[in-house]
């Protein structure tokens, strides 16, 4: 009796739960059969093995404390959708809350542990009792049976305690920001403060991601290709001669993002009109317009979190007005620029700096540029960017934002290489309140953005299945309507 009341108290109830009678509970604890479940290591496990050496012979000696988070409310008693952090799914491959990644050094390198949920299965209360009981979010794996598909060794998240109390802050390094209970357990030792331990860390596995292997490349090459569909699915949908919600386009690519990968890769932005001059809009209230141009930011997220991440501008009546035409066509002559400077080698900020001035010539064939295109891109001005507001773009993998912790000498100040995923996407923004630009410019907005991967002598874009001229966007947007809409299969 004990030993059942312990179990039940493990399970972990909702406040509104009824207080089950025995009769009830003990009729619930019998008749249940186990079946097996059958699991064999993924394909790419040696994959996430080799990083881990990798990590390992960059802090040889040291323990490494690596979290995938924890699940978050949404409201009241919903959690957000989980989605694991990223460098701990680059290490493990594991997708599950509140997960820990240890490797503790060994003499000739580190141990791998994931400490991790045991499984709430048919011998406990949990099993009906608590929200993640099996009965609730049905068959976890067991501690074996992810260790045979992960080729990583595994330990009960209940032991995990005892590991952070034993390790010595001058020899451990935590990814922090994850889980604040690991962060707590673990005080930080920042003995040096132009290295700071726990920041390099975080440092060392961004730089780690910047190239991509085969696995990744082909990870990205299927969220993009997926995203080129869900990108025909919405033209299908958008008519010419009528408005139609920003949210109808978002929710029709995420119905294909769904059904193609995990999910979006990030909120989709859909800018009819003037939102379309708003970098991050993606309340997705509007209607759009005919005459109007429309701006979608977009992409899939792969089924192993690669994310695409895709912009295209189209006329919402098919066909760009002259003035729309003049502004689409000088931000795609600065995107080609900058596909065409890129190589192995080359700086990073080069690649911005050509795209810019394509765009500053373009901005000065308009009449708006206040002074000459040079001193426009003097560093001590920069004046164009009014209108331009960001950079020509950035690393792309398992983040949309990829390798965001990486030393700045080592990307935005460093070189390109081969294996590097990048996007470049130019824009040009003319907000409708800027009194410095003709009525006639005023709420347009143009972005277009691709996924490029850098090659041994240039780059391969990734997401040309989508057109980028605008002549080729007008043909393909009348292909795709009269194609007509489609669900995916």
């Amino acid at each position: 009796m004990a030993e059942q009341g312990q179990k039940q108290a493990a399970a972990k109830t909702e406040s509104h739960d009824p207080d089950f009678p025995e009769a009830f509970l003990q009729f619930m604890r019998a008749g249940w059969r186990e079946d097996p479940l059958e699991v064999a290591a993924l394909p790419e496990a040696p994959n996430y093995e080799k990083r881990r050496s990798q990590l390992s012979e960059a802090f040889p000696g040291e323990t490494l404390i690596i979290p995938s988070g924890n699940e978050k409310v949404r409201a009241n008693d919903t959690d957000y959708t989980f989605r694991p952090g990223s460098d701990f799914v680059y290490l493990t491959g594991d997708r599950d809350p509140d997960s820990v990644l240890v490797l503790r050094p060994t003499g000739s390198g580190h141990d791998a542990t994931l400490y991790t949920r045991q499984r709430n299965s048919k011998d406990t209360d949990a099993f009906f009792r608590s929200r993640n009981g099996e009965l609730w979010i049905g068959r976890t794996h067991t501690l074996r049976e992810k260790a045979t598909e992960l080729g990583l060794q595994t330990a009960p998240l209940g032991e995990l305690g005892a590991v952070l109390a034993g390790s010595a802050p001058g020899r451990t390094r935590v990814l922090r920001g994850f889980d604040a209970n690991v962060d707590r357990a673990i005080l930080q030792y920042e003995p040096d403060r132009e290295k700071p331990r726990d920041r390099e860390l975080a440092w060392v596995l961004s730089e780690l991601k910047l190239v991509k292997d085969e696995w990744e490349i082909a990870q990205l090459q299927a969220a993009i290709d997926a995203t080129v569909r869900g990108f025909e699915d919405v033209a299908r949908v958008l008519p010419a001669d009528r408005g139609v919600k920003e949210r109808l386009l978002e929710g029709v690519f995420a119905l294909r993002a769904r059904h193609d990968g995990n999910d979006v890769g990030y909120g989709s932005i859909v800018g009819a009109g003037a939102h379309a001059t708003i970098l991050h809009w993606v309340r997705n209230t509007g209607v759009t317009t005919p005459g109007e141009l429309l701006l979608m930011d977009m992409g899939v997220e792969g089924d192993n979190f690669y994310t695409a991440d895709v912009t295209r501008t189209v006329p919402v009546s098919g066909t760009f007005t002259p003035l729309q035409k003049q502004v689409y066509d000088i931000v795609h002559a600065s995107q080609q620029a900058g596909m065409d400077a890129i190589k192995p080698g080359v700086k990073f900020r080069d690649v911005h700096k050509t795209c810019m001035r394509v765009l500053a010539e373009g901005l000065h064939d308009l009449g708006l540029l206040p002074v000459s295109v040079d001193e426009a891109m003097d560093e001590k001005s920069t004046v164009y960017r009014r209108w331009t507001l960001h950079g020509f773009g950035h690393m792309l993998g398992i983040d949309v934002h990829d390798c965001s912790n990486a030393r700045n000498e080592n990307y935005r100040g460093g070189a390109l290489a081969e294996g590097y995923v990048l996007t470049v996407e130019p824009g040009l923004y003319f907000q409708p309140e800027d009194d410095l630009v003709p009525a006639e410019l005023r709420g347009v907005g143009v972005r277009i953005e691709d996924d490029v991967l850098v090659t041994a002598d240039g780059c391969r874009n990734l997401s040309a299945g989508l057109p980028r001229s605008s002549a080729e966007v007008e043909a393909w947007l009348a292909a795709q309507r009269e194609a007509g809409p489609r669900l995916p299969g």
